[in-house]
């Protein structure tokens, strides 16, 4: 068994995943380190001086190396060694692991889609806070719980439509700082992103929340495509969520039959009556009748 220490990057793993296949390493003779930790002084780890010159490097489709890439984001305990096992295969002839209908190849794309998902979870359910204006640092800060390793890849997403607005990003794992120009990624986390976060403004929120509150129809709640389109793990995290139960349960009981918040469901209206010019003549087709 040959250890594989590496700094848990997915470039660290490339570079000794190449050194393994220019070595003949089989898959099941590797043992995978991301902590960069060796389990025993006695085994030999490959590095970039194990690579034979006298051997050609294997060659790999670019198409590969992307999608293999992209996997690495997918948070579990055997991630490395299947894309090593996937990697191998490959390299020896064998294109079929690249395929959803192959038993790596399954794995492999069933990753990638919950990696493109859990994007979609960041774009779409990220809430950033406002500092306040005289504040050093970022503009823009915001707080985010990922189910796997997007951040680095999925947040040029905001850079793009914030512009040169700055911002922040902070992970229980890593965090990305745009300063309106560059993105400044860090894994881990520094301690000072995850405060800023942590402590936004928030003048303006108390608005946001009254009307959430009031735009919520409950004539159209349905629990289970609601949890599928916005999952219960996302709700600690926006300024909305807290209400989200509250407003379910009052729905549960009739409170909003209406649709409309307590403050405004109270108040007295006034018909519209229909205009003159809108009633029905007797001399039109029935047909056209409405």
């Amino acid at each position: 068994m040959r250890n594989a220490p590496f700094d848990g990057s997915f470039i660290g793993w490339r570079a000794v995943a190449r050194s393994l296949l220019q070595q003949g390493i089989a898959p099941h003779q590797v043992n995978w380190r991301p902590d960069g930790d060796s389990l025993s002084l006695f085994d030999q780890s490959p590095t970039a001086a194990d690579l034979d010159a006298t051997k050609p490097a294997p060659r790999i489709p670019r198409q590969l190396l992307e999608l293999l890439e992209s996997a690495a984001c997918f948070r579990m305990e055997d991630r490395w060694s299947l894309l090593y096992r996937i990697l191998w295969r490959v390299a020896q002839g064998d294109r079929a692991a690249m395929l959803p209908g192959d038993i790596d190849g399954s794995q492999l794309h069933k990753r990638l889609k919950a990696v493109r998902r859990e994007a979609h979870h960041l774009h779409a359910f990220l809430r950033f806070q406002p500092r306040p204006e005289n504040a050093e640092g970022p503009q823009l800060v915001a707080w985010h719980e990922p189910a796997h390793d997007i951040l680095a890849s999925a947040s040029g997403h905001f850079a793009e439509r914030l512009g040169r607005t700055t911002w922040l990003i902070a992970t229980p794992d890593d965090g990305v700082y745009w300063d309106g120009h560059t993105l400044h990624y860090q894994r881990p986390c520094p301690p000072e992103w995850q405060r800023l976060v942590h402590t936004p403004d928030d003048e303006g929120q108390a608005l946001w929340l009254a009307y959430y509150g009031s735009t919520f129809n409950p004539a159209r709640l349905n629990r289970s495509a609601l949890e599928t389109s916005l999952p219960v793990r996302f709700w600690k995290n926006l300024p909305e969520g807290p209400l989200i139960p509250q407003l379910m349960s009052q729905a549960r009981a009739g409170a909003q039959r209406d649709g409309q918040a307590e403050a405004l469901a109270g108040r007295g209206g006034k018909r519209i009556s229909r205009p003159a010019h809108a009633t029905v003549s007797e001399n039109v087709d029935p047909a056209l009748r409405h």
